[in-house]
């Protein structure tokens, strides 16, 4: 697991990752610092680092990247750290659309 926040290849982060799922990695991203944590196991334990480095709880959101997909397909704004009723998000997609452009600008800005 790592924390991003300076531009890295996700070439890289792909072929030094610590988590061997086959096509994806998941991501937490705080939406106010522009960081993304990622290549956990689960959601809750990226969510946790970035907690422990000075991110607030309401700004972090949970997605999934396909580094071998692209456009609409490479990346999934779907986790169970999204359940958030006090936010107005109920289920595990996040369905604010600001928050999902938000989400795809840090990490197109982080992960070239």
């Amino acid at each position: 697991m790592q924390i991003i926040s300076e531009p890295a290849l996700l070439k890289m982060v792909w072929e030094n990752r610590e988590v061997d799922f086959t096509e994806m990695m998941k991501i937490v991203v705080d939406i106010e610092r522009e960081i993304l944590a990622i290549d956990g196991d689960m959601h809750a334990d990226l969510e946790k680092m970035l907690l422990e480095s000075g991110s607030l709880q309401q700004n972090l959101w949970g997605a999934n990247i396909y580094p071998s997909k692209e456009n609409d397909e490479f990346l999934e704004f779907t986790s169970f750290i999204n359940i958030r009723p006090s936010q107005e998000n109920r289920g595990m997609e996040i369905m604010d659309t600001r928050i999902r452009e938000k989400i795809s600008f840090i990490v197109q800005k982080l992960l070239k």
